[in-house]
């Protein structure tokens, strides 16, 4: 009989086929892509509720504390109310998740994209995008288009300025970590080191007392300061944007997020669908223009 040895080499090729498959498990994977840009599974991993959150059903937002309008009001992240919190139920929603299945956690703003593991699903805190901080963390596609502006004392010599290079013999302070403090350094490159704080409150509060000039801050921002806060300020102008490109917030993730795709197309789509445009009108409607500094 014939038949018999046929089996040895069905035997060897079995042997192949699982060492090809084994090799192919151990062979080095490609780096996910950076965000923006979706860097999560696609398909079924973006099924609606069932995506893969650090809490199966629930859905973890991060922000600071305390958490400023005109983004958020009363300093309540869960209320739905200012355009931060709109903007998160919204992804939320767009991910299949309903109120009563998002969980709030407070995340100082430099700790939302510093390296390291997260302890949210994804954090709204006006993060602005940038490649510098994309090395540590991911983004999501940009949820708001912001400017930086420059606040001041309405009888300052800040007040003033009409130009970049007005603002160079001025004291001017930013929060620590913000592109804001950026601007002061990279684009006014002023006389004086800017005076750094660790929470917006506190460079409020040294605007309101004299011990800085002007500080800066994103443009909504900016109104509500002058309209609610500190009342004998006013908007002194805009930077322009640098390189062409319109400074974006984007929703912080950790890096290399499965939920980075599901939350990029979430955003996408409430673009689309005019939601952000609606929330923006609704929310900071009063945060229109100011003059811009060239």
């Amino acid at each position: 009989m014939r038949p018999a040895p046929r089996a040895p080499r069905r035997a060897a090729a079995v042997i192949v086929s699982v060492l090809l498959a084994t090799a192919a498990g151990c062979a080095p994977q490609p780096e996910e892509p950076a965000s923006g840009a979706p860097s999560g599974p696609a398909g079924t991993a973006c099924a609606k509720g069932e995506a893969a959150t650090r809490t199966a059903g629930k859905l973890t937002i991060a922000t600071d504390r305390p958490a400023y309008e005109p983004w958020f009001e009363d300093d309540d992240p869960s209320n739905g109310r200012g355009f931060e919190s709109a903007v998160a139920y919204a992804v939320a929603k767009q991910l299949g998740y309903d109120r009563s299945a998002v969980v709030w956690r407070t995340v100082p703003f430099t700790r939302a994209f510093a390296p390291g593991e997260k302890t949210f699903d994804f954090d709204i805190n006006q993060v602005s995008i940038s490649a510098e901080r994309k090395r540590a963390v991911d983004f999501s596609s940009g949820y708001y288009d912001v400017r930086q502006a420059v606040v001041a004392l309405k009888d300052s010599k800040a007040a003033r300025a009409r130009t970049v290079a007005d603002l160079k013999d001025v004291k001017l302070g930013a929060q620590v970590g913000t592109t804001s403090l950026d601007y002061i350094d990279d684009v006014v490159r002023p006389k004086r080191a800017a005076a750094v704080y660790g929470k917006n409150d506190q460079a409020k509060s040294a605007l309101r007392n004299g011990q800085v000039d002007a500080i800066v801050t994103d443009l909504p921002t900016a109104f509500h300061i002058t309209a609610a806060e500190v009342t004998d300020a006013r908007i002194v102008g805009q930077f322009e944007n640098q390189g062409g490109t319109p400074e974006q917030f984007g929703l912080v993730l950790d890096k290399g997020s499965a939920l980075t795709a599901c939350v990029t197309r979430a955003v996408d789509a409430l673009r689309e669908n005019g939601t952000l445009a609606r929330l923006e009108q609704q929310w900071l409607s009063d945060a229109v223009d100011a003059p811009v500094l060239k």
